[in-house]
């Protein structure tokens, strides 16, 4: 079953749209990964990338990035109304990854809070603590947490949890 059943977009899916870079890259430093498989007529990410790495060749198709221009300045997360984007950082090379995904919840997200780590169908996967946070104008933050390497394709939502 793909995402149209399930609702749930799989790293199969995103390789199937050719949305997801290479291991090198992901290796190489941060870059943004969109999940955004359905062609819809939205293009905000396009004209917030300072480095022009987000192109469509027309309004309803699937963004598409340039890995070699993209540099994971998250300029896209904070601005996707779908919340589809993601920064991943696979370049630690300490067996972590580096992860910033976008939160419009409550509590707000603070530095040192601990998280849980919530997968692509909203199961837990683990723990970890904001290691940053970045506002946009309105009510989008772009959350940063460090995760197990082999976690880092999975995570995709945070809970803050006030009490540890």
């Amino acid at each position: 079953m793909g995402f149209e059943e399930t609702g749930i977009i799989t790293i199969s899916d995103l390789k199937k749209y050719g949305l997801m870079p290479s291991i090198e890259r992901l290796r190489r430093g941060p870059v943004a990964l969109i999940e955004c498989v359905q062609g819809i007529p939205c293009d905000v990410c396009i004209y917030v990338c300072p480095f022009k790495a987000i192109l469509k060749r027309n309004i309803s198709d699937v963004p598409r990035i340039d890995y070699d221009k993209c540099i994971g300045c998250g300029n896209c997360v904070l601005m996707c109304p779908g919340l589809a984007i993601f920064i991943i950082d696979l370049s630690m090379g300490d067996g972590y990854a580096l992860i910033t995904l976008p939160y419009e919840m409550l509590p707000k997200p603070r530095v040192g809070l601990k998280v849980e780590l919530l997968g692509r169908d909203g199961g837990k996967l683990g723990y970890s603590r904001i290691i940053r946070v970045v506002r946009s104008r309105d009510k989008t933050y772009a959350v940063t947490v460090k995760v197990r390497e082999n976690l880092a394709m999975d995570v995709r939502g945070i809970r803050v949890i006030l009490d540890g």
